[in-house]
């Protein structure tokens, strides 16, 4: 059984492994006539792309994506597309020392377990090189969200790294592409950086994250009760990237401090429909989106692969002490916030399209205000 595709009618099954020749992703049930290129493409890869800057790993490849097929005259014809990312800079005699020993934190063990084999040279298809696939795929969403559904902005940033968090009120929606951490607060971007540097250089250690993706313009009427829930699939795709461990939706854990007064968004209506006094749904109720803004957050683990020896065994059961060499991230964090968009646009274009085929678009009207048009 392959446990390597997500969604129910665009759907992405992603190849390859992180020492491999390449990897890549195949989309299937993409709507034709979408205007797509590798360079469309290549701009969300570029936002994920290793080696950019001295906050995240120094593996030094292009990620330069391929369409092998499904596209023709730069237009999408409704047929699989086919994307290929070679890899070019691997470095695998850095894992020879661990070829038997299984690194604390990583998934040597469990795939051990289950397979009774695994892929020493960076982990494989766990590794976080993985998400490029996705990354890749989630820029077909995008192409095919600003055809089908103009208007829809995508966007992720870090609102926190260790104990370190953002203040809100300074929160800077145009600041966030001008650094290395994706932060909508520049006020904590310097600090972060110090930390960041000396946790690596210093301490020999990593630190978690948490990330924030938000979709603007999302229609009402997105999702389905029960089982097919818009909330549903999204906390699985965002759950589905590699380290991370934990999803809220909207107001998330913190729901559980409020009362029903609090956390109930009041609703009135507006010029052109309803409108709510705040959002601590995020954007969804009854796995259903409301018109606004759709709001996920997860949290990061700490990348395992450090430079401070953990206590572990061999293959045969006689204990160890591991030193993880290799070029990796000192937070993951930082390149998962392209990936967290990329699970956004994927998973929405697909309940776009269950909508779609189940209710043609058509909206219930509220008050004298016309429903939302039909896509």
């Amino acid at each position: 059984m392959s446990m390597n595709t997500y969604g129910h009618v665009f759907r992405v099954t992603t190849w390859g492994e992180s020492h491999g020749p390449a990897l890549g992703a195949t989309v299937d049930g993409c709507p034709p006539g979408v205007p797509l290129t590798a360079p469309a493409i290549q701009q969300w890869l570029d936002k994920r792309r290793p080696g950019q800057n001295k906050n995240t790993t120094q593996r030094n490849e292009p990620d330069a994506v391929e369409i092998l097929s499904g596209v023709f005259e730069d237009v999408t014809t409704g047929t699989p597309i086919q994307l290929m990312i070679r890899n070019t800079d691997q470095r695998s005699k850095d894992y020879g020392d661990i070829a038997q020993t299984f690194r604390p934190g990583h998934a040597d063990i469990t795939y051990h377990q289950k397979y009774g084999l695994r892929d020493y040279r960076g982990g494989g298809r766990s590794s976080a090189r993985e998400t490029a696939a996705r990354v890749a795929a989630g820029g077909v969403a995008r192409a095919a969200l600003d055809r089908l559904v103009p208007g829809v902005q995508i966007k992720g940033y870090m609102v926190q790294m260790g104990e370190k968090r953002i203040d809100r009120s300074r929160f800077d929606w145009d600041a966030i592409d001008g650094n290395d951490f994706w932060c909508p607060d520049p006020g904590v971007v310097q600090e972060w950086e110090e930390y960041l540097q000396w946790l690596r250089k210093d301490d020999h250690n990593s630190v978690g994250a948490m990330i924030e993706v938000v979709a603007r313009g999302v229609p009402a009427g997105l999702g389905a009760p029960v089982y097919g829930k818009l909330d549903t699939d999204l906390a699985a795709a965002m759950m589905s990237i590699n380290a991370v461990k934990g999803v809220e939706i909207g107001e998330g854990m913190a729901a559980a401090g409020l009362t029903g007064r609090d956390n109930a968004d009041e609703i009135f209506m507006g010029e052109n429909g309803p409108e709510y006094s705040s959002n601590h749904s995020g954007g969804i109720l009854g796995g259903i989106s409301t018109g606004q803004e759709i709001v996920v957050r997860f949290a990061v683990k700490p990348t395992s692969s450090i430079l401070s020896p953990r206590k572990s065994i061999r293959m045969d059961g006689t204990p160890t002490e591991v030193v993880t060499k290799g070029r990796h991230d000192p937070c993951v964090g930082i390149r998962a916030v392209p990936v967290g968009e990329a699970m956004m646009a994927s998973v929405l274009l697909d309940h776009l399209l269950l909508d779609r085929a189940q209710t043609g678009g058509a909206r219930g009207q509220i008050g004298n205000s016309a429903p939302n048009p039909s896509r």
